[in-house]
């Protein structure tokens, strides 16, 4: 069942994102062992089974890859996405003909190990936040192609996302502010350019930057790479903005962070730095279709 704090992935992206995969994987002459040695009528059944503790997420994905290579193939998921798992615990059953399950296996266990794998990382930045109100936030550092299956990974383990791309929230950096000539000119110009419903976030590297930004009426300061005793001050001046801090952010530094009373935390790490989820599949029984 799907919870209901995880977003639905668009179909026709996660379609096209799975036929690149499935193509780039066949090539041109399709999975030559399969088909050399597995006869065409055929008919397998397999399990997916985790092989460390974590948390799932992809599991549409995985399901996706195996439909469009055949449409007939059945999966039926034995966990839902954002569930803690055990090792040697298995997740899913699939069905159908041997030589379509063979095809899409790697590209469906690719999916879902690579977002399981995020959805663990991010869950353990969630763990030392514990009794804090800061929120961990992903950017836009991803994979390229894969946004919104990696940030819809980091929402299964339990953090959140920042803007999802350019056009959906104003973040001036200090790249923008140089250009510009000040924090307050570029709050000024970015007010004036948008609409009221789009947040104007701006990021700041002192107090000083930090009270203009205020005084200029940012929605959302990003305190950068500010040390814990400067956040806090920063947080006893905020005057009603949104605070999320940023750099130096991981597992070691997260909770110091946290403390301080910032309602965000941005990181780059738990897209960027996570590794897999060890899942595989085992066929347990191959019979004449």
């Amino acid at each position: 069942m799907r919870k209901p704090y995880l977003p639905v992935l668009p179909t026709p992206l996660l379609r096209n994102a799975v036929e690149a995969a499935l193509l780039e994987d066949l090539g041109q002459a399709g999975d030559v062992t399969s088909l050399a040695t597995i006869a065409p009528d055929i008919r397998a059944e397999a399990v997916m089974n985790v092989r460390q503790d974590g948390i799932v997420a992809g599991l549409d994905v995985a399901r996706a890859a195996f439909a469009a290579l055949d449409a007939s193939t059945q999966f039926e998921a034995l966990v839902a996405d954002g569930d803690h798992v055990q090792a040697g615990q298995d997740i899913a059953r699939i069905t159908g003909n041997g030589r379509s399950v063979m095809g899409a296996e790697r590209v469906a266990l690719n999916f879902l190990m690579h977002m399981s794998g995020i959805a663990t990382h991010t869950a353990r930045f969630v763990a030392e936040l514990q009794g804090t109100n800061a929120r961990v936030v992903c950017t836009r550092k991803t994979t390229p192609g894969l946004r919104a299956f990696e940030k819809y990974a980091v929402r299964c383990g339990g953090g959140t996302s920042h803007r999802y791309g350019l056009d959906d929230a104003i973040l001036i950096k200090d790249n923008h502010i140089a250009v510009c000539g000040g924090v307050a000119e570029a709050v000024a110009r970015a007010k004036g350019y948008v609409g009221h419903l789009m947040a104007v976030e701006v990021e700041v590297d002192t107090l000083d930057q930090f009270r203009a930004a205020l005084d200029a009426g940012a929605t959302i300061v990003l305190l950068d790479n500010m040390d814990t005793d400067t956040l806090r001050e920063a947080v006893a001046m905020g005057r009603g903005a949104m605070l999320e801090a940023s750099g130096n952010v991981d597992l070691n530094t997260i909770r110091a962070i946290g403390e301080t009373g910032v309602d965000y935390i941005s990181t780059s790490k738990i897209t960027m730095a996570a590794g897999t989820l060890d899942i595989g599949l085992d066929i347990k029984l191959g019979v004449n279709g």
